[in-house]
């Protein structure tokens, strides 16, 4: 099968940063499903793992978690899914990635794809969705009440991947005030669109910021993104017993600020169930398919934000270039292998 990989961490400018590669086929077995890709998107764990890791001499790393697809095998424990099923889904970090023709993955963290979306716009989706409804509810709890406070949720960095659905299910799913960060005119009028009822700068303070606002202290605060540039902000923002989240990786967070107020500090990174095979693993694909009602039911949308064409190494490097720059607005998704003979 095609797929693309890298032997070594380059800079996304070096030819070998990534490559296109021919593997031998996998095959299912206990209750993995043997996925045909149909469009795969790009994340920053991408971007993170492509720089620094170092696969084994003479072995290629693949890269890519999300993914949409058709199932054309099934391990013999498989108990939901059945050939010619139509999935999406976010893989697990600990295995091969989804940049690839073929690609296993454990049933219990698949959803079925939306049917109302397109290949592309449903790879867009997983991983993002997955992380933003596990902060939101499995971990935050934005349901719950803060005393003293009226409901609301700061979400900074509202425009990338996750932060676009954060606002999204915050929205479909609470009546609790959003509130989003982003800097540029495109991206505040995208995170307006989604369902923001409060827009900030986060190139600015943010504390002040939200202190002219009519909503109060927030007692919840998601972050995506800058975490350690903003974090004296945050501790001075949100309200006494107030909830703090976050899912970048700052160099250090010293938690000991967050003690006067009694604030309590979440971490989320979506591989954690399938990375331990949580009890509750098949969680996610119920997430997953709950997400799938939302979308057909046309109380979400797909956080698409550019196409960059078939799945190949040249445009995987142009994904990670963007990335890296941290202009990008909503997911880059890559959708088919290119015909023999065929180019970019």
């Amino acid at each position: 099968m095609r797929a693309i990989g890298f032997q070594s961490p380059h800079p996304i400018d070096h030819v070998e940063a990534l490559q296109d590669i021919e593997l031998p086929d996998p095959v299912p077995g206990g209750r993995d499903i043997l996925v045909e890709i149909r469009a795969v998107s790009v994340n920053p764990v991408d971007v993170k793992i492509r720089a620094s890791a170092n696969p084994a001499p003479g072995e290629y790393r693949v890269l890519g978690w999300d993914a949409s697809g058709i199932v054309r095998a099934i391990g013999p424990d498989v108990r939901d899914f059945a050939i010619g099923d139509e999935v999406f889904y976010a893989g697990a970090l600990q295995r091969a990635g989804t940049n690839a023709e073929l690609h296993l993955v454990d049933e219990r963290i698949v959803g079925r794809k939306p049917k109302s979306l397109d290949w592309a716009q449903a790879a867009a989706l997983p991983l993002t969705a997955l992380t933003a409804w596990e902060m939101l509810f499995d971990r935050l709890d934005i349901r719950r009440d803060v005393p003293g406070t009226r409901p609301s949720v700061l979400i900074i960095g509202g425009a990338g991947g996750v932060g676009s659905m954060a606002i999204q299910l915050a929205r479909a799913l609470t009546d609790v005030t959003v509130i989003a960060t982003a800097s540029r005119p495109e991206t505040q009028g995208w995170v307006r669109d989604l369902g923001a009822h409060h827009v900030i700068d986060h190139r600015n303070p943010l504390a002040p910021q939200i202190s002219e606002l009519p909503t109060g202290a927030p007692g919840f605060v998601f972050s995506t993104t800058a975490t350690a540039q903003h974090l004296e902000d945050i501790v001075e923002l949100l309200a006494p017993q107030g909830h703090f989240g976050l899912i970048d990786d700052p160099a250090e967070l010293n938690a000991m600020p967050l003690k006067r107020k009694s604030l309590s500090l979440h971490w989320e990174l979506m591989f954690t169930r399938s990375m331990f095979t949580t009890p509750d693993m098949d969680h996610q694909g119920k997430i997953l398919n709950d997400i799938a009602a939302l979308i057909d039911s046309g109380q979400l949308r797909t956080t698409l934000g550019e196409h960059f064409g078939p799945i190949n190494a040249a445009n995987l490097r142009r994904a990670h270039a963007l990335i890296e720059s941290g202009r990008a607005r909503g997911k880059i998704v890559l959708e088919g292998f290119e015909s023999d003979g065929e180019t970019a």
